[in-house]
C-alpha cells in the first residue's frame, strides 16, 4: 500500500465536548452486556484508587499485583462512593454492578462517563519499544505548526494549550485518559497524539480509544519480566492494531517483528522502513549537531525531510511522523515545515552546554538497541573520547543488563552507577551490567560508582575537549527511588551543575 490518504478531517476548533455530570449506573451498564446490575445509583465521578474517591464516585475494584481493589471497596464507600464495579458481590449497602472483569470494564465505561471523547478526536497511537515519545512529539509539533490544536500524552507527561499534566505512567490508567481526552475535547484541542505502552495495552487502558492512526516503531528486548517473552510483548502491542479500536496502521517492517505484525493485521495498512520491501522507503543523512535530512520516496514519489533531532535512529521517527499527519489530512508542505522546526522532547539527545568544551548529552536510552544507536551517533560526532553514565532500572528486566553492559563497553569509558534501584540491591544491579562489560572483551575502561552524581561527576571532571558525555537512561526523570524513599536527581541539572562548579562559575539552571 502507499501513503495513507487522508483520514478524519481536523480543524482549529473543538468538535464537540463530553460530559462528566451525574450519569445512572444503569446507563452506563448498558456497555457491558455481560454485567449483573445489583441496584442503581447517579455517578458524579469515576476512580479507582479508594483513598481518591469523591462523594458520588463509580469505585472499580481492580485487582492488582500488590493489592486487590476488592479488599478496599469498603472504604471508598466509607467516604463516599455511590456505586461500585466488582468481579463478586459484596457485603455493601450500595449499587453493585458485577462483571467477569473489572479491568476489562473499566475503559468501556470511562469512555462512556466521559462521552466518548476519542470519537471528537484525531487520535494518532504511536506504540513501539524505542520511539513512541520522539514520534509523538513530532506529530504534535507538526499539527501544531500546521494550524491544528493539538495534544500530547506519554511519559513526558500529557500537553496542550501550555498546559502540563505529569504522570508516572506512559500510558495513564483508563479514567485517566478519558479525563484528559475529555478535558482537551471541552478546550478545543482536535487532534492527539498518545503513546500506547505494552503495559497500557496488556492491562486495557487503552480500552474505549478509537484510533484513527496507529503507530508501529519497532520492537527490541525491554519489559520481559513483565511480559516473560517477546512473543508476548509482541502480542500486547498489536493489541492497538485490532479493528475494534484502530481504523488504518503505519508499521516499520526494519525488524522482523515489525514484518510479523504486518502479517496480522486486518485493517488497512501502509509500511515504512529503510528496507527495499517497505511501501514507503527513506534513507537517512546525518548532519552532526544539525540534524538529519530524510529522503523519502513512495508512490506519491520522492522528496526530502529535514529535522533538528541528532542521529540517524530518528530517521524512522521522522518518517512515521510525517506519513501519520498526512493520513490526517495535514498537506505534504506543512508537515515538512512542521518537522523542520521540530525540537526533539525532553531528555532525547539533549544537551547539556556550560560553555565547556566538550559535549555533554543526557539520554533516555535504556535497552541495548536504544543505546547501541546513541553510541553511535556519538562516534561520528565526537572528535575523542566516548564516555558513558549507565545505571539499570531495579526490578526490571534483568537478563537485558548483561547485553546493555556489553553494548556500553564499545564506549571508551564506562561508568556503571545506579538508575533507580528500587528495592533491589544495588551491588546486584551493578554486577550484572559490569559481567556484560566483560563478556565485551573490549579495551574500554570500565568504572563503578554506585552513586549516581559522584558518576557523572567524574565522567565530566576526567572529559577533555572533543570528548562527548552520555548520561543515559533517564532522560527526562527528576526522581530516583531507592529502596522505599524518592531523592530528587535530574541528570541535566546535575550534569550543568558539575560543570558550573568545575569552571567556578554560580548557578544551577539547567539547559
Amino acid at each position: 500500500m502507499g501513503v495513507p490518504s487522508p483520514g478524519p478531517s481536523i480543524s482549529t476548533s473543538s468538535r464537540g465536548a463530553g460530559t462528566s455530570q451525574a450519569v445512572a449506573l444503569s446507563e452506563l451498564a448498558a456497555e457491558l452486556p455481560d454485567g449483573v446490575l445489583r441496584g442503581d445509583a447517579l455517578v458524579r465521578s469515576i476512580s479507582y484508587d479508594s483513598r481518591k474517591v469523591l462523594d458520588g464516585s463509580l469505585f472499580f475494584a481492580l485487582p492488582g499485583t500488590r493489592t486487590d481493589g476488592h479488599d478496599h471497596a469498603a472504604a471508598a464507600v466509607a467516604a463516599g462512593a455511590a456505586a461500585v464495579v466488582v468481579e463478586r458481590p459484596l457485603g455493601l449497602r450500595v449499587a453493585q454492578l458485577v462483571v467477569p472483569s473489572v479491568r476489562a470494564a473499566i475503559g468501556p465505561v470511562s469512555a462512556a462517563f466521559y462521552g466518548r471523547p476519542s470519537e471528537k478526536l484525531a487520535v494518532v497511537a504511536v506504540t513501539g519499544t524505542n520511539g513512541k515519545t520522539t514520534t509523538c512529539a513530532l506529530v504534535r509539533h507538526c499539527l501544531t505548526s500546521a494550524g491544528v490544536v493539538a495534544g500530547q500524552i506519554g511519559s513526558v507527561g500529557t500537553h496542550f494549550l501550555g498546559r502540563t499534566i505529569t504522570s508516572s505512567l506512559t500510558t495513564p490508567q483508563a479514567p485517566d485518559v478519558q479525563w484528559t481526552l475529555c478535558q482537551m475535547v471541552r478546550s478545543g484541542v482536535s487532534a492527539v497524539a498518545m503513546e500506547a505502552s505494552s503495559h497500557g495495552l496488556d492491562q486495557q487502558r487503552m480500552d474505549g480509544v478509537r484510533v484513527d492512526v496507529g503507530v508501529f516503531t519497532n520492537l527490541t528486548r525491554e519489559h520481559l519480566d513483565y511480559h516473560g517473552t517477546m512473543e508476548r510483548y509482541l502480542d500486547a502491542k498489536a493489541k492497538l492494531f485490532e479493528p475494534s479500536r484502530c481504523r488504518a496502521a503505519l508499521v516499520c517492517v526494519d525488524d522482523d517483528w515489525g514484518r510479523r505484525l504486518v502479517r496480522r493485521l486486518k485493517i488497512p495498512f501502509t509500511t515504512f522502513g529503510q528496507s527495499p520491501a517497505a511501501d514507503v522507503r527513506f534513507s537517512v543523512e546525518e548532519r552532526g549537531l544539525a540534524g538529519i535530512a530524510v529522503e523519502l520516496r513512495s508512490p506519491e514519489g520522492a522528496l526530502r525531510l529535514t529535522s533538528t533531532l541528532v542521529g540517524r535512529v530518528n530517521g524512522a521517527n521522522v518518517v512515521a511522523a510525517y506519513l501519520a499527519t498526512r493520513s490526517l489530512g495535514v498537506p505534504s508542505e506543512a508537515a515538512r515545515e512542521g518537522l523542520a522546526t521540530a525540537p526533539a522532547p525532553p531528555g532525547r539527545f539533549e544537551l547539556v552546554d556550560a560553555g565547556q568544551p566538550f559535549l555533554v548529552v543526557v539520554d533516555y536510552a535504556h535497552t541495548p538497541d536504544a543505546l547501541a544507536a546513541l553510541i553511535a551517533t556519538a562516534r561520528r560526532i565526537a572528535a575523542g573520547r566516548v564516555t558513558v553514565v549507565l545505571g539499570a532500572r531495579g526490578g526490571r528486566d534483568r537478563g537485558k543488563r548483561p547485553e546493555t553492559g556489553k553494548v556500553a563497553a564499545s564506549a571508551d569509558r564506562v561508568f556503571l552507577t545506579t538508575d533507580s534501584p528500587g528495592e533491589e540491591p544495588i551491588a546486584d544491579i551493578i554486577r550484572a551490567l559490569y559481567k556484560g562489560t566483560l563478556e565485551a572483551e573490549t579495551a574500554s575502561e570500565v568504572v563503578v560508582e554506585p552513586d549516581r552524581r559522584a558518576a557523572i561527576d567524574r565522567a565530566l571532571e576526567e572529559s577533555e575537549e572533543g570528548d562527548v558525555v552520555l548520561i543515559v537512561g533517564r532522560g527526562h526523570e527528576q526522581f530516583q527511588h531507592i529502596g522505599s524513599e524518592t531523592v530528587a536527581l535530574d541528570d541535566r541539572e546535575a550534569a550543568r551543575e558539575s560543570l558550573l562548579a568545575r569552571a567556578g562559575a554560580p548557578g544551577s539552571a539547567c539547559v
